[in-house]
């Protein structure tokens, strides 16, 4: 089963990024609208749906208005090289995760995390109950479907720490069919998708959550230019704290004038996804960690993490050594309690 879900952040299409490039668009900048409120937007990494929903409840609730902001969410979809976007300076904020940020620091790109409102990367593998797949070490000799950017990042790791081998992948087209048919199969996916289709099909599915085995990539990362933490560190502020606010609100308070804007902007997005996604973010913890909120909150990195990931991932062979991994972040607006 395909679902707008089951692409989230794993194809990479340049046609609208490319044509951004090409038609030499120069960087948006930040300007007050009649209402005194500074007008920015953010890039995010797919069509609105629940795990941007934090961004969608500060704007619906006024959140953003609150902190002098007009903020224009700009949903990527699968035609959308939100890469290139942002380098060409059509947004001053994007979505991004620890192996993108560290890719632009290694290609020397003007781009820098400043707030990481996921502390657990929703990355699943996802197994069939009562075949004896209840641990990742457990998989080994067994089927995996990943796709090509997980055998570029994840897996790797997988194999350094569990022992998985090559042999056992299988090419992933972002359909459960396969895995739904060979009970001995492992499925890549999203916390927030994979399994509900899962349940949808008939299945209750064994879930292993990536981040809770000691995969530390941080995710829903919030990314700018070092031009604008330096110039507009106010503006990078307010933005930081009240996409925390909005956070908070959204998994803790009520939703719904979250999720009505995240309907309007994308039609197809159905009640029980959203609920399910929900669900799964408060129950998983993906947002709020006791780490985040002894760090200072929603939103909370920390040096020694971005450290700790990069080595490992450099032993798994998934990034190459050498990098100033202080390039890739600043703590420079999640140092304080925020929330």
């Amino acid at each position: 089963m395909t679902t707008p879900h089951s692409l989230t952040r794993r194809k990479t299409l340049a046609a609208l990024g490319g044509a951004a490039l090409v038609s030499g668009m120069p960087a948006f900048l930040p300007r007050a609208n009649a209402q005194g409120l500074t007008k920015v937007s953010f890039q995010t990494g797919w069509l609105a749906q629940a795990e941007h929903g934090g961004m969608y409840q500060a704007a619906a609730t006024g959140i953003y208005k609150e902190h002098g902001l007009e903020v224009e969410i700009r949903p990527g979809g699968p035609q959308v090289n939100t890469v290139q976007l942002f380098m060409a300076g059509s947004s001053d904020f994007a979505e991004a995760d620890g192996f993108r940020a560290f890719a632009y620091a290694k290609d020397k790109l003007p781009a820098v995390a400043i707030a990481a409102y996921f502390q657990k990367d929703p990355r699943v593998l996802m197994s069939h109950p009562g075949t004896g797949s209840d641990t990742l070490a457990s998989l080994k000799g067994k089927p995996l479907f990943v796709a090509t950017t997980g055998r570029q990042t994840y897996w790797l790791w997988l194999k350094a720490r569990y022992g998985l081998t090559d042999d056992q992948l299988k090419p992933y087209a972002f359909s459960l069919a396969p895995w739904l048919v060979d009970k001995q199969s492992t499925v890549q996916g999203y916390l927030t998708s994979e399994p509900f289709n899962a349940r949808k099909s008939g299945v209750e599915p064994v879930v292993h959550l990536l981040a809770d085995q000691g995969f530390d990539n941080y995710a829903s990362v919030a990314m700018a230019t070092p031009k604008m933490v330096k110039e507009q560190p106010e503006l990078v502020q307010r933005f930081v704290d009240a996409t925390a606010k909005g956070w908070k609100s959204y998994l803790n308070g009520d939703p719904s004038p979250g999720n009505a804007l995240i309907k309007k902007h994308n039609p197809q997005m159905g009640d029980d996804v959203i609920a399910y996604a929900i669900g799964a973010m408060r129950q998983y913890g993906i947002v709020e960690t006791p780490e985040a909120q002894a760090a200072g909150g929603i939103g909370a990195m920390s040096a020694a993490r971005w450290q700790r990931f990069y080595d490992a991932m450099v032993a798994a062979g998934a990034l190459a050594p050498g990098l100033d991994v202080k390039s890739a972040y600043t703590m420079q607006f999640v140092s304080g309690k925020r929330t």
